[in-house]
């Protein structure tokens, strides 16, 4: 490894003076420790580092970089956060342990000179949908607290509270939606598709089916309803009564006899459609059933809020002539300006409006000047969350912690990265340390300090290359960050001339969020990057009016587009049952394989056998986990590998069939570079073997759990599940930010397999930030020129040239450096 001498002396590595006691020795370790300089780390082992040591400086803004895969959130989440997060958990009661997530003790021999850590990840866990922008940056409980103390209030009306205008609380939420602003009803229309059936021939598609459904239509038959009648034959009151009625009556049913069973009478209760419907909607733990009620409802604004999910008394009371549902409901940089031109009635309505203006500029200085405080979270991409989270810490006056951050730049144009700088030297300035683990070159040459991990991925990487000012890093050959730092590496854009159209999919007079009477042309055959700054519409332009229209165009005879495929970052399985083979259809082959061993054929086993899904040859004690719950008396509870299987999943039986020598637990141990190896000669594993390397995933273990996977990854897997079953029919590829969460030189790979197959007649649309990418594309259409109510058209469309010699909008300067820089 490459390090640079360590400008200061390091305390901590010299040998402590002889002392009376071993308490003074320690008392003694650690003030030299507190006046290190650096963050030194020894021997860390998590998941693929090897051993590895580094010593970071405290009080800069050190950048972890390296290809994805290669071991750098391993030693800055998996060994620095979490060291700081065991040491900060040692000093709490072990009862309040219990209540605090933890995510484990790191794999290393020893961390010193390490500050308490906070960490800002790109959760991939939804939040609740009653969290938004202002539960999230707490501007909600500044904006409340204006309203409840500068607001007007009706006369006559008492002065109501901060907790009035919080429809998170019984004192504020209306009591009609209970806060929600929206509620769920059902109709005659979406509980009966078919007026044409009777009762009997299914005419209530929302009820069970099964024997639930049949002991619904008997209950009927016995309360004297005619159920072989068509059901817009019947009376309304009839139709109503069955459909909607909160009775639940209890009548005896006598069953038609069955020729091979006897069935006596039973008592049953009857339940209205509506009512099961609604109950299994709300209460059901089954995801399954509840989007199946979920599709006999229509989701309506509150008749009695009208969507404002408060109570009348509070959505009575203004400030500068607005309601709080309507300043909620304002992007903030509008916020801002109406709150910098309210007029004073007052120092309390001074105060706290200046108060909640400082509190805004931070998320609008990050990009996010787009968003609405009652924007739901559930609705943020996790870039934009992340970059909330990080706004709100700079208000929160914290100084002397080590802040670990997962690719701030992640959804950023490079406008809005110029910003996101500026606020990481603030964090620092206040007397922080600040950890980035990132991607974007940009941010890699801000750094004051750089540990590059490497060389590759997987087993191939997990050594720190370099730690040191990124000037130093020039000199390491075995780096790929060097090469495209510094500009040796082969750019994204190195490719062909542009290609020309074959077709292409119109859109007219598009209006969907931002998106005021937008006219935009995709031509086909090409590879069409969509840009713009966070917030323009380009996910909604694409993922939403595009997906759709070319859907519902897909039977049209003479639609040239055959086949619609999205690719999105969204998890492939939300359980560590979930992994790369299963999803990729992978692991059917494996266990068809195995299944055809004369030891499992001898002894009758078919493919299910070695499933640990299912019982029969899973390990019974861990349910095919491979791992147990270990409770601890005012501990959090821990986990361990299952005492019978050892982390295998399999029962002893089931590991004895080997094919090749390998048992299957050991086969799901093998990355996919080994494992195309071992499965030469079989072509259904090649195939899905060579796409997931031909989309550089060839680092992953077949087995490794789709909760272990980042969005990224989770892309490329989806991508490369489609590679391997190509077809000819014309397909149209959308992709939402496909180099999120990549290094540059994992984007050279990712975008051989895009050009490819639009070489191969296909059509390629990404939404793009990385004006790498952009710069190799055919088509560009760039959306602006802001974000939120500023953004909404397209600004220009074109070559990349022609774009980038537009200057309109904000993406034509960045582009036109791109495409000098890959001249």
């Amino acid at each position: 490894m490459h390090q640079p001498a360590d400008p200061s002396p390091a305390p901590a590595d010299a040998s402590p003076s002889p002392s009376p006691s071993a308490s003074a020795a320690a008392s003694a370790a650690a003030t030299a420790a507190a006046h290190d300089p650096f963050v030194r780390v020894r021997g860390a082992r998590e998941h693929n580092l090897r051993g590895v040591d580094v010593d970071v400086p405290r009080d800069a803004l050190t950048v972890f970089t390296g290809v994805s895969g290669s071991g750098k959130s391993s030693l800055a989440f998996g060994t620095l956060y979490a060291e700081a997060q065991r040491r900060y958990f040692e000093s709490v009661a072990p009862y309040a342990r219990r209540l605090i997530h933890q995510i484990g003790a790191p794999k290393v021999d020893s961390v010193t000179g390490l500050p308490p850590a906070v960490s800002l990840e790109q959760r991939r866990s939804s939040p609740g949908s009653r969290s938004s922008v202002g539960t999230v940056t707490l501007l909600s409980n500044s904006l409340r607290m204006l309203y409840s103390r500068a607001g007007t209030h009706p006369p006559g009306a008492g002065r109501l509270d901060s907790d009035a205008f919080s429809p998170n609380t019984a004192a504020g939420a209306c009591p009609s939606c209970h806060g929600l602003g929206r509620i769920h009803r059902t109709s005659e229309e979406l509980l009966v598709p078919d007026p044409a059936l009777s009762i009997r021939q299914g005419a209530i598609a929302a009820w069970p089916g099964a024997w639930q459904g049949k002991n619904l239509r008997d209950i009927l038959e016995a309360l004297g309803h005619d159920v072989d009648r068509a059901w817009r034959e019947l009376p309304a009151k009839d139709r109503e009564w069955i459909l909607f009625t909160e009775e639940q009556p209890v009548v005896t049913v006598h069953p038609v006899r069955d020729a091979d069973r006897i069935q006596r009478p039973y008592q049953g209760t009857y339940t209205s459609a509506h009512r099961y419907v609604m109950r299994t909607y709300a209460d059901s733990k089954s995801a399954t059933l509840r989007a199946r009620a979920e599709r006999f409802l229509e989701d309506s604004p509150c008749p009695a809020c009208e969507g404002r999910r408060l109570r009348p008394e509070a959505l009575a009371v203004t400030f500068a002539g607005y309601g709080i549902a309507e300043l909620a409901g304002m992007a903030l940089s509008e916020l801002d300006g109406v709150l910098a031109s309210a007029p004073a009635s007052g120092e309390a309505a001074r105060v706290l409006a200046e108060d909640l203006r400082s509190r805004i500029r931070p998320v609008t200085e990050l990009g996010l000047g787009y968003l609405s405080l009652d924007r739901t979270a559930p609705s943020l991409s996790a870039g934009e969350l992340q970059r909330l989270r990080l706004a709100t810490q700079l208000r929160s006056g914290l100084f002397g912690v080590v802040y670990v951050l997962d690719e701030p730049s992640a959804g950023l144009h490079p406008a809005d990265t110029e910003a996101l700088l500026g606020v990481l030297d603030r964090l620092k300035e206040a007397g922080n340390t600040v950890f980035v683990v990132e991607h974007h070159m940009d941010v890699v040459r801000h750094a004051d300090w750089l540990v590059d991990v490497g060389p590759l991925a997987g087993e191939h990487g997990g050594q720190v290359l370099y730690s040191g000012p990124p000037p130093g890093l020039a000199g390491v050959a075995r780096s790929a960050t060097a090469r495209h730092l510094f500009g040796t590496g082969a750019g994204a854009a190195a490719r062909g001339p542009v290609r020309r159209a074959t077709g292409s999919v119109q859109l007219e007079g598009v209006d969907l969020h931002n998106l005021r009477a937008v006219a935009a042309r995709f031509p086909l055959g090409v590879f069409t990057a969509v840009t713009g700054v966070s917030g323009s519409g380009k996910s909604t332009l694409v993922g939403q009016v595009l997906a759709r229209e070319v859907g519902e165009r897909l039977a049209e005879p003479d639609f040239p587009v055959r086949r619609l495929v999205e690719v999105d970052q969204k998890p492939i399985g939300r359980t560590p049952r979930s992994n790369l083979a299963t999803y990729t259809g992978l692991f059917d082959v494996v266990r068809r394989i195995f299944a055809a061993e004369p030891q499992a054929r001898a002894r009758g086993w078919k493919a299910g056998r070695f499933s640990f899904n299912v019982a029969g040859g899973r390990c019974e004690t861990c349910q095919g986990e491979g791992f147990v719950s270990v409770e601890l008396l005012f501990l959090p509870s821990t986990y361990a590998p299952c005492p019978d299987c050892a982390g295998a999943r399999y029962n002893a039986e089931t590991l004895e069939v080997r094919h090749r020598g390998l048992n299957i637990a050991e086969v799901l141990a093998l990355t996919v570079e080994a494992a195309t190896a071992f499965f030469a000669g079989v072509p259904a594993a090649e195939r899905s073997l060579r796409a997931l390397e031909g989309v550089g995933l060839g680092y992953l273990r077949l087995g490794q759990p789709a909760t272990e996977l980042s969005g990224g990854e989770a892309q490329r897997i989806k991508l490369a599940t489609e590679l391997q079953r190509l077809r000819r029919d014309h397909t149209l590829y959308l992709l939402d930010e496909p180099t999120t969460g990549l290094h540059p030189a994992d984007v050279v790979v990712l975008l051989r397999q895009l050009h490819g197959l639009v070489d191969a007649g296909h059509s390629v649309v990404v939404v793009e930030h990385d004006m790498a990418v952009v710069a190799g594309a055919d088509w560009v259409i760039d959306l602006g020129p802001g974000g939120g109510t500023a953004g909404g058209r397209i600004v220009a469309s074109g070559t990349p040239a022609e774009v980038a010699a537009s200057g309109a909008g904000r993406t034509s300067a960045y582009l036109a450096r791109a495409l000098a820089g890959s001249a």
